[in-house]
C-alpha cells in the first residue's frame, strides 16, 4: 500500500513539474514575440490583417473610448516602451504623444497619407464661438482613414515597416497586404456605386469627422461641433443645424457612440426627424469588438445608413 501511495505521489509530482515547465515555455514564447502598438482601430485592423499570428498587436485604446480624449495609463506606457514598433495616427489626434520620448521605432502615419486642410477661416470663427479646442493649433483634419485611398497608403507603409522588422515573413506580409488592399478597393467601388445617384447630398453629424468621406464621394457635411466630439455646442450652432435640417429636408442626423447624444437627439425630436449612429472608426465599441467587426464591416454599415439618409438609388 505504501509503495502504491509513493507511486501516486511521484506521478502527481511529475505532472505538476511538467505543467510548470509548459507554462514557463509559453510565457517565454510570449515574452520573445514581437509586439506592435497601434493607436486607432483603423491602424489596428490594418496591422492585424498583415501580421497574422507572427506579431502581438496591441490596440492601446480601450474599446468604447474616444481617440480624441484618451490618455494611456502607466501600464500602457510600459507596454509601449517594451514594443518593437509604435504606429500612431498623428495630425493632432493623440495629444498624449506630444513630447513623449519614445524608446522604440515610431511611425506617425499622418506623415504617409494625404491630409486635407481642417477648416476654412469661417469655420475657425464659428468654432471659437463655441469653445476653443485642443485641435485648433493643428492644421489638418486627423480623420484621414475614412478615405479608402489613405487606408491603402497606410497599409503599404505598415507592411514595409513589418518586413523590415521580420524579413523572413516578407512573402506572407506582402501577400496579406495585397489581399487587404484588394478588399479596400472593392469597398471603395461599393461606395462609388451606391453614392453615385442620391436625391440629397448633405450629412449632418455631431462632430466634424466625416470630411474625408464626403469629399471623396462628392457629398457635403455639416456638424454640430468641431473636431472634438466632447465640445459642448453653442445655442448658435444648434439653431444653425435645425435650420439646415429644414432647408435641406434632412431625414436623419448622426452621432457617435462615445460621447453624449443628448443634443443631437433633442434636435431630432424638435424637428421631427431621426437620429442614428455613424461610426467614425477612430475606435470601436465593446459590442463591435465582441462581434469581431472589421474596418470593412463597419464602413459597410455606415454606407447603408448614408444611402438611406440621402435617398440613394
Amino acid at each position: 500500500m505504501k509503495n502504491f501511495l509513493k507511486v501516486i505521489f511521484a506521478l502527481i509530482f511529475f505532472v505538476a513539474v511538467f505543467e510548470l515547465f509548459m507554462m514557463n515555455q509559453e510565457k517565454s514564447a510570449q515574452s520573445t514575440k514581437h509586439r506592435v502598438i497601434t493607436s486607432t482601430f483603423a491602424l489596428y485592423d490594418i496591422t492585424k490583417n498583415i501580421v497574422g499570428d507572427t506579431f502581438e498587436v496591441i490596440h492601446i485604446l480601450p474599446f468604447g473610448v474616444s481617440a480624441h480624449s484618451f490618455e494611456p495609463t502607466p501600464k500602457l506606457m510600459a507596454a509601449i516602451e517594451r514594443s518593437d514598433l509604435v504606429i500612431y495616427s498623428g495630425a493632432g489626434l493623440e495629444p498624449w504623444t506630444d513630447g513623449f520620448a519614445f524608446n522604440t521605432k515610431v511611425i506617425n502615419m499622418s506623415e504617409h497619407v494625404h491630409l486635407k486642410e481642417m477648416l476654412s477661416k469661417k469655420g475657425h470663427e464659428e468654432e471659437r464661438d463655441e469653445h476653443k479646442e485642443h485641435h485648433h493649433h493643428e492644421r489638418y483634419d486627423p480623420h484621414y482613414w475614412l478615405d479608402v485611398e489613405n487606408m491603402i497608403l497606410a497599409t503599404k507603409r505598415v507592411a514595409k515597416e513589418l518586413i523590415e522588422l521580420s524579413p523572413k515573413n516578407s512573402a506572407l506580409y506582402t501577400a496579406n497586404m495585397n489581399s487587404y488592399i484588394s478588399r479596400l478597393q472593392a469597398l471603395d467601388n461599393e461606395y462609388k456605386s451606391a453614392l453615385s445617384s442620391c436625391k440629397k447630398d448633405m450629412l449632418i453629424t455631431n462632430h466634424r469627422a466625416f470630411g474625408y468621406l464626403t469629399t471623396k464621394y462628392g457629398l457635403h457635411t455639416e456638424s454640430l461641433s468641431g473636431m472634438s466630439p466632447e465640445t459642448e455646442p453653442s445655442a448658435k450652432s444648434i439653431k444653425r443645424i435645425m435650420r439646415l435640417t429644414q432647408e435641406h429636408n434632412i431625414s436623419t442626423i448622426f452621432f457617435e457612440n462615445f460621447v453624449s447624444d443628448r443634443t443631437i437627439k433633442s434636435i431630432a425630436r424638435d424637428t421631427g426627424i431621426q437620429a442614428d449612429v455613424l461610426q467614425p472608426l477612430g475606435n470601436i465599441t465593446a459590442d463591435e469588438a465582441k462581434a469581431k467587426l472589421s474596418y470593412e464591416d463597419i464602413m459597410r454599415k455606415n454606407l447603408y445608413k448614408i444611402t438611406k439618409a440621402l435617398e440613394c438609388r
